[in-house]
């Protein structure tokens, strides 16, 4: 038997400071009011009935007073009201007043107001009763076909539809009537209306339609070839003989004028058919559609559908990675970088220099042309021509070459991907390593960033093995290093610096000071010497001698880049060597060798002076005094020395670079094997098999997937562990919360006991939060019982990572009217946890981030873990942090453990973290700290504060 609370459907918030009216006072306000107040009465009524109150007494008052009005909007409330008014007795059989009601219906389909024969038709779509719609079918079919006005006649259509479906013996001739109505109507939006009901009702109706319209589809209005394609690729699968001359239709709706169409379409052919025409036609609609539409959005959904059809496609759109780039004229970056990822996985032999010469091409234009967000797609135009040259030797020629070029104009970070770029490169390919270290040479001179020249340098000192080369590259550094000794060159700039400053200001013997020396000045006069002024000047000219203008390797020595003075310590070290192996000269090897070691001694010099920004660290002095000791004991310990300069460096590259091949090969090899299938591998048909416990679980799971659900059930004890309690035992009101965090949401499910022996009016949860937490949807106000309970529901929106605090209480009527009782509830924290993800990202953009980052947390380690890859592992597990660090280079056993982490939380934030412990003996304590930085304080303090990062077992 239907029931009220079948229908009931929604709640509408009320506000309880308000008195409700009563229902003879709704009454009253009815059968006395204006047509305004009756529609202020009717939205009262609906609140309240939407809220529990079924109001079976003001039926008649509501039937009297406003089925006759002539007012849209109150008419439209009235509809709504019929709708979830009750209309069964207690014996379950339909009401009297339904007859009235009926009448009412009745002259709505007939009123010459479209409008309100509009509403009432698609109030028909709603009502189920056969009882109340048996006397309107008549005028239901007028309405159909001969009603004056479309929009009456597209509701008509749905309601003849509706009707049918749920009671087929009130209209049996449903499929006809819409068929004939069909056939014979002009209006766009009608037939369109009339398609989709006959689709729904009689698809043999429609199959029929369609087949004698079919040539004139591709000239039919946009409404009707959706509905066309959605009704084929339905129809399609029951019947697979027509599918062909399905295909030819879709692909005639390809050449559309309409996107939506169009992209309606290609979706349909690359469901229906897997053929490599089909797929590749759906594809180019796909990308000429990312480069037609101006959305935003749109084109990161269409090139999501392409990646989607390469991935289950593999091999197949090699050809459209040209096409695929023409994206790239989008000024979106994450739309270019979608497109980039794309053209990449679709990159063969066969396209890749046209490939490359595009990319070198869009490289160009972020030289010449400012570009919004210019430096991060010059980035990825970079990481993109990594990705090609490692696939082909030939297209890394041409593109190190032209990046070379451009190694100058280009920012910092854009300067250290390139040349991280160019060591690959230069140590994968042996032929191009004479034009690379040549082009290099030639850039030691406009090179302005240590970062880049630190590389440079490296390179220069392991690949230069030529006698003409290495001649070449000393040429460049003392070029770019200019006059030596530093300090001595320094110092006589700096007395070769005019008094100008002292004379201008003594000019005339204007100045007294408390004491000091009279001096007679040039034109007679006298003049007075201060201490004060001395060091003023004295400043002055140090300064001067500071800001003019230098060569790039000696500028960036004063401002305090040692480690790159170390780096050029071993460079010229390696030189010298290099040439002592290919050169019989000797004498030549030994002017090298002392020029070398001139250079080392006068950097170490000038560091301790005055003359640099801050004075050189004890560290870069033994490195360098390290390569000079080195040198000068060349040849009584060559062998030694010639394996540690000149063999292990380049050998410890070279693992590197092998270590990240094999990690690209591995990752191919899990994508090839994961869509793989071997020829004798079982197939289930669920359909064939036998009802097993395993076969029943494959369902399940298949129904969660389907459903999105998590594949992993949450068992009770994972439930209980999220209980918060958010009141006392001995409080009136007992409340405890199951917290539950769903992307960017947390859900509150309250439970409220009352432990009293009195009802508790308009008792209401309330939450409020502290930081980037923002409550959305309340709590519903409730009357709770003696000793009875309820469960209410809080949803709060998360928009970051930062600490937040959700707080609040309990109210509810005292005795009184005016008497309000609170019950203050515990704050509810969230577990961070929730929100952060491991990720990975390339160690230079760690390195960029780390020092963009300008939150750090510290905190020291002492933890009784095992060995130091126990607490790693341990670390990891709690900050869900992935790890950096190449497996290799964590191998071995050892005291000392350093490690780079990184994360993301699902709103895009960064979260870095480096480690460094060390264990003393065997059994003793680990020890270290672990600095966490983020572009946010909370992010970072987060992390810092998780139970286990502290003392980790």
């Amino acid at each position: 038997m239907p029931t009220f609370l079948d229908t009931t459907y929604s709640m509408v918030h009320m506000d309880h400071g308000v008195d409700r009216p009563t229902p003879q006072q709704l009454r009253t306000q009815l059968e006395k009011g204006t047509e305004e107040s009756k529609q202020e009465t009717m939205r009262m009524i609906l609140t309240m009935m939407l809220n529990g109150d079924p109001l079976p007494q003001l039926l008649m008052p509501v039937i009297n007073a406003v089925s006759k009005s002539s007012n849209s909007a109150l008419k439209k409330l009235l509809y709504l009201y019929y709708e979830i008014c009750p209309k069964y007795d207690a014996s379950g059989k339909l009401k009297q007043e339904m007859i009235l009601i009926c009448d009412a219906i009745l002259n709505d389909l007939k009123s010459h107001n479209e409008y309100i024969s509009a509403i009432t038709l698609r109030f028909l779509c709603k009502i189920k009763e056969p009882e109340i719609l048996e006397p309107l079918m008549t005028t239901v079919r007028k309405c159909l076909l001969e009603h004056r006005h479309t929009y009456a006649r597209k509701n008509a259509v749905f309601a003849v539809s509706s009707i049918y479906q749920h009671s087929p013996q009130l209209i049996p001739d449903a499929p006809d009537l819409i068929l004939t109505f069909l056939q014979s109507e002009h209006d766009n939006t009608c037939r369109r209306n009339a398609f989709a009901a006959l689709s729904a009702i009689s698809p043999e109706n429609a199959r029929v339609y369609l087949e004698s319209t079919l040539e004139n589809v591709p000239q039919l209005d946009e409404l009707m070839q959706l509905v066309v394609i959605e009704f084929i690729r339905k129809d399609a699968v029951e019947n697979p003989d027509d599918k062909p001359k399905y295909l030819a239709l879709i692909f005639d709706l390809l050449e559309a004028s309409s996107n939506t169409v169009i992209y309606e379409a290609a979706t349909a052919l690359s469901s229906l058919s897997s053929s490599p025409v089909a797929i590749k036609a759906a594809a180019s609609k796909f990308i000429e559609l990312a480069i037609k539409e101006s959305d935003n959005n749109v084109k990161l959904i269409v090139l999501e559908k392409v990646d989607v059809l390469r991935k289950k496609n593999d091999g197949m759109l090699g050809g459209l990675a040209m096409d695929i780039l023409r994206v790239l004229s989008s000024p979106d970056l994450d739309v270019r970088k979608k497109a980039l990822d794309i053209a990449m996985d679709m990159v063969s032999s066969k396209n890749i220099e046209e490939v490359t010469m595009l990319l070198k091409k869009e490289i160009v234009k972020t030289v010449d042309h400012d570009y919004e967000k210019n430096n991060e797609y010059r980035q990825l135009l970079i990481h993109a021509i990594h990705s090609c040259t490692i696939k082909s030797p030939e297209a890394a020629s041409s593109a190190v070459s032209l990046l070379i070029d451009y190694l100058s104009e280009f920012n910092s970070a854009s300067s250290v991907d390139v040349i991280a770029f160019v060591k690959e490169v230069v140590e994968r390919f042996p032929a191009l390593r004479p034009s690379i270290v040549e082009r290099l040479m030639n850039t030691l001179t406009e090179v302005r960033s240590a970062k880049v020249y630190r590389s440079v340098l490296w390179i220069i000192g392991e690949y230069c093995t030529e006698l003409k080369d290495i001649r070449g590259a000393w040429k460049g550094i003392r070029a770019s290093l200019g006059e030596i000794p530093i300090l001595a060159s320094e110092q006589r700039l700096l007395d070769e610096q005019p008094d100008g400053e002292t004379a201008d200001q003594n000019n005339g013997g204007n100045t007294s000071a408390p004491s000091g020396s009279r001096k007679v000045l040039a034109d007679g006069t006298y003049a007075t010497e201060s201490a004060l002024t001395s060091e003023a000047s004295a400043a002055a000219k140090l300064e001067a001698v500071k800001a003019a203008s230098k060569p790039p390797l000696r500028s960036l020595i004063l401002d305090g880049e040692y480690y790159l003075s170390t780096i050029l310590a071993s460079t010229l070290a390696k030189l010298v060597m290099r040439h002592a192996e290919l050169s019989p000269d000797i004498a030549r090897t030994n002017a090298l060798k002392a020029e070398a070691m001139l250079i080392m001694i006068s950097i170490v010099r000038v560091g301790q002076s005055p003359f640099v920004k801050a004075p050189i660290d004890e560290d870069s002095i033994d490195r360098i005094m390290c390569c000079v000791r080195s040198l000068a004991e060349f040849e009584e310990k060559k062998e030694v020395v010639e394996k540690v300069f000149l063999e292990d460096t380049r050998s410890a590259f070279r693992a590197m670079v092998q270590a990240e091949e094999k990690k690209r090969n591995e990752a191919e090899a899990g994508k090839i094997s994961k869509n793989m299938t071997q020829v004798d591998d079982v197939l289930n048909i669920r359909q064939l098999g036998k009802k097993t416990a395993g076969l029943e679980e494959d369902t399940g799971s298949d129904l969660m997937k389907a459903t999105g659900a998590d594949s992993v059930t949450e068992d009770l004890s994972s439930k209980l562990s999220r209980v918060v309690q958010l009141t006392g035992f001995s409080d009136p009101v007992y409340a405890e919360a199951t917290v539950q965090v769903h992307q960017f949401d947390i859900i509150l499910d309250v439970l409220l006991v009352n432990q009293t022996v009195e009802t508790l009016q308009n008792l209401t949860v309330e939450f409020a939060t502290l930081g980037d937490l923002k409550v959305i949807e309340k709590p519903s106000t409730q009357n709770l019982g003696p000793r009875s309970f309820q469960k209410v529901q809080c949803t709060i929106k998360v928009s970051s990572t930062d600490t937040g605090v959700i707080f609040g209480n309990v109210v509810y009527d005292g005795a009184s009217s005016t008497d309000t009782k609170v019950v203050i509830l515990n704050d509810v924290h969230v577990d961070i946890m929730d929100y952060i993800k491991p990720a990975y990202c390339t160690e230079s953009q760690f390195r960029t981030m780390w020092t963009e980052f300008e939150w750090e947390n510290k905190v020291n380690i002492n933890s009784k873990a095992k060995t130091l890859r126990d607490f790693l592992a341990q670390l990891m597990k709690n900050t869900n942090m992935a790890c950096l660090t190449p497996e290799a280079s964590l191998k071995g056993d050892c005291q000392f453990l350093s490690a780079n982490l990184y994360a993301r939380s699902v709103f895009g934030e960064d979260a870095l973290a480096n480690l460094s412990i060390e264990k003393d003996g065997e059994n003793g304590p680990i020890t270290g700290f672990v600095r966490i930085r983020s572009r946010s304080q909370g992010l970072a303090l987060s992390l810092g504060a998780l139970k286990g990062l502290n003392k980790a077992e």
